[in-house]
């Protein structure tokens, strides 16, 4: 069917030209009253002129309605006295004067009129009208003659999406009274000047989000045809976090500002013992961002009837933001060849990412891993109006057999059985937080939702997780959806380990109770301090909630007699690091504590290797076994030293620079398994950041960025990214290659364009080294 296209203006540095910004565009048909006429034949066109009366057209099952044209018969041949017709011709000019017509619609939409400020849109680009849902806006119009209440009607009309229909609230009509309620489209008019009037325009919190084509239709009690105006400016509607009916309702003023305003934020990487963090544009008010985000809607294919349901819209953008199986934002790559696109650790924006997606009508970015998905579900999130912040959990378990538990096999001689360990925990997991309510759930699962854009396993058939409900995971109740097991399993599931019987059956030889879910991290509201969040996920290790949420969940799982064994333990093994832990290009350190907890002494071998490592959890190969026998006195701790030198690892290393120590063994005399898995990084160094000279809107200034090579080694082909918010647009510098401990200096000059305070990011991109980036706080005056 043929239809009005939409577009959300913005404006694109790719043109045809040099020089060229074409406007980025994102189209939905909206289909107009009576676009399309029916071809006629000649009868019954004489017919219809004739006797328009018994010609209307029915309206449609679309609730589109057509309008009716009242044509005049034609005059009569005998030809008129002219008094006659001076008084025919008074009546048809004080008709045309009665007329009741719209000459010009302002939305007021610019960035410092009423409509932005009160709705919390005013950081947006761009003077398109951009509101959110649930409360009131205003609009003014100039009309062709004062209006009158007691003798002129008027009503608006909202449509959005390819098919809009008045029973799926995608089609709204918006009817003039007297006094405005909640939870109604409504309009009042406010204020009336001559010609000109202004509307205070009503919208319920349950309102469908996305984009919507205005027209305003008028007319008079007499029974005159009624005018359409159709407005040649759109309205973009959004999530209200602000309102107090809407889902995702947030009533503190300061996580507002954090979980929707805030653009630039930190995510973490790493080990549990040594928990990195970077900084990342969100970049949600960027110019192209909401575009981008409206065009993710529309290629969904969601309903936009649907897209009034947070719950819905955020399962929907969990899916969409990964590629794997719908065309969606970006291409998920860990094996460790990115040649041929974007190394997932050289992004620190989602900016480039949406609009290169938005650009290319579609088309995957490559490459990304879990942080990089995270950063654009924060931004996608925080740009409709939903809070959202990025989440990464240390020691994050990978369940692939649904049995809640992360399960170990070893064979009669205890060394892992390979092919059936295909469970695995990562180093670390950077998954989002969202905030709405459950209204699908039982009471009190409403606040923040686990969702998860990295595509691992299939939920209904397609790769996406969440939302799950933090109240759900923390209390086991792994029933609940969206996604609650696998996400359990995540934060809180046990690492059992089964040892081969000769009749190849499996026991269970120990459990490792507290092997998953540390230091669950996120930015902190209001600075860049680290917030620890792992009480919202599970109750404290070891406590009796926090048993019975366990068992709890395995009950639903495939294995549900896990727990019926008790296991005694009176040996305990364990491993430290010392100080901030290792450093890139050397020897690595640790140390083994083996503790004897009983009156008796004991005696063990420890079977140790050290294998590298993806943070994904999965294992590239083992570099180095060997075994250390333990012999332990009554209640004595003894200490063993544990090397790794540099010439062992420097040609194994993978993203992210993990290593993996595994211990176990079994205690001679009471045949208790000791079981202890170690993941940790090797650190690699910051890029030191310096502005030179004053920050000034308008007045140049340079920052200096210095890199060491920490290797002994060239580093080849080693490639800066630079990026500031307000301050320049993100760019390339190659640098080539780096000599071994070589430094290299590079002078950025840029000409700030936004006040306040902002971010220098830069990272540097090589395929030896990886994670290593620097950021630089800069306040920005004006001029």
């Amino acid at each position: 069917m043929p239809g009005e296209r939409l577009a959300v203006r913005g404006t694109s540095e790719v043109g045809r030209f040099p020089g060229a910004a074409p406007p980025t565009r994102v189209e939905l048909t909206i289909h107009k009253d009576g676009e399309k006429k029916l071809e006629e034949g000649g009868c019954r066109r004489w017919f219809k002129k004739m006797c328009p009366c018994c010609c209307k057209r029915q309206s449609n099952t679309h609730d589109v309605t057509d309008k009716v044209e009242f044509v005049k018969p034609p005059a009569p041949t005998p030809t008129p006295e002219p008094a006659k017709l001076t008084v025919e011709n008074g009546e048809a000019k004080e008709m045309e004067e009665m007329k009741l017509s719209v000459c010009s619609v302002d939305l007021l939409s610019s960035k410092t009129d009423q409509n932005r400020k009160e709705h919390h849109t005013e950081l947006f680009q761009g003077d398109d009208m951009i509101i959110r849902r649930g409360q009131t806006f205003q609009i003014e119009m100039e009309l062709n003659r004062p209006f009158s209440a007691d003798n002129d009607k008027l009503h608006l009309d909202l449509k959005t999406g390819p098919l809009p229909l008045v029973s799926k609230g995608t089609h709204v009509i918006i009817p003039l009274v007297d006094h405005l309620e909640d939870e109604r489209w409504e309009a009042k008019i406010v204020e009336q000047n001559g010609n000109k009037i202004k509307l205070s325009v009503n919208s319920p919190a349950s309102a469908v989000i996305g984009l919507y084509g205005l027209t305003v239709t008028t007319n008079t009690l007499k029974g005159v045809a009624a005018n359409t105006y159709n407005s040649d400016k759109n309205i973009v509607m959004l999530f209200n976090p602000w309102c107090e009916e809407d889902a995702v309702f947030l009533d503190d003023e300061e996580e507002r500002k954090e979980y929707v305003l805030n653009d630039i934020g930190r995510i973490y990487y790493g080990t549990e013992k040594q928990i990195g963090a970077r900084t990342w544009n969100f970049g949600q008010f960027h110019e192209g961002v909401l575009e981008a985000c409206m065009f993710i809607l529309e290629k969904s294919d969601m309903p936009p009837s649907g897209r009034g349901d947070a719950v819905n819209v955020v399962r929907v953008l969990s899916a969409m933001i990964n590629a794997q199986d719908d065309f969606g934002v970006l291409v998920g790559n860990w094996s460790g060849d990115y040649s041929d696109g974007v190394s997932p650790s050289a992004w620190s924006s989602s900016v480039e990412i949406l609009r290169k997606y938005h650009s290319s009508n579609g088309t995957p970015v490559s490459y990304g891993q879990c942080w990089v998905f995270s950063g654009i579900t924060t931004t996608v999130l925080r740009c409709l109006g939903i809070p959202a912040r990025s989440v990464t959990n240390f020691q994050s378990a990978h369940d692939t057999d649904v049995s809640l538990t992360t399960d170990v096999y070893l064979d009669e001689d205890m060394e892992p059985i390979d092919y059936l360990n295909s469970d695995s925990v990562w180093n670390f997991h950077v998954w989002n937080d969202c905030w709405m309510a459950r209204q699908d759930l039982p009471p009190g699962h409403g606040g923040w939702q686990a969702v998860d854009s990295t595509p691992q396993e299939t939920s209904q058939g397609t790769f996406r997780c969440g939302p799950a409900s933090h109240n759900a995971i923390r209390s086991g109740q792994v029933y609940l959806k969206h996604d609650t097991p696998f996400v359990f399993a995540e934060v809180n599931s046990d690492k059992i380990f089964w040892q081969r019987n000769p009749d190849a059956g499996f026991t269970q030889i120990h459990c490792e109770k507290k092997a998953v879910g540390h230091h669950i991290s996120t930015k902190a509201v209001g600075s860049d301090e680290r917030a620890d969040i792992t009480h919202l996920y599970k109750y404290q290790e070891g406590s009796e909630e926090e048993r019975i949420a366990v068992e709890t969940a395995s009950r639903f799982g495939s294995k549900p007699d896990t727990y019926s064994t008790a296991l005694a333990e009176d040996v305990l093994v364990e491993v430290k690091m010392e100080g901030e832990g290792p450093r890139m290009g050397a020897d690595a350190k640790l140390s083994i504590v083996v503790k004897n907890l009983s009156s008796q002494p004991r005696h063990t071998t420890l079977h140790s290797q050290v294998a590298v490592m993806y943070y994904t959890g999965v294992l590239k190969g083992t570099i180095r076994k060997e075994q250390i026998p333990v012999e332990l006195l009554p209640n004595e701790e003894k200490t063993f030293d544990w090397v790794l030198p540099y010439q062992q690892y420097q040609n194994q290393l993978v993203d992210q620079a993990a290593l993996m120590l595994t211990l176990s063994g079994r205690v001679s005399e009471t045949q208790q398994v000791v079981a202890n898995q170690t993941t940790f990084r090797l650190r690699t160094p910051d890029l030191n950041i310096t502005p030179l000279g004053d920050a000034i809107v308008g007045k140049e200034m340079a920052a200096k960025i210095t890199f060491t090579n920490p290797l002994p080694r060239m580093l080849k082909g080693v490639v800066f990214r630079v990026e500031g918010l307000g301050l320049q647009k993100g760019h390339e510098v190659i640098v080539g290659d780096v000599g071994g401990h070589s430094t290299v200096t590079l002078t950025e000059h840029f000409v700030p364009t936004q006040h306040g305070p902002r971010k220098l990011v830069a990272c540097l991109d090589c395929k030896q080294l990886t994670q290593v980036h620097g950021v630089a706080d800069i306040v920005v005056l004006e001029n």
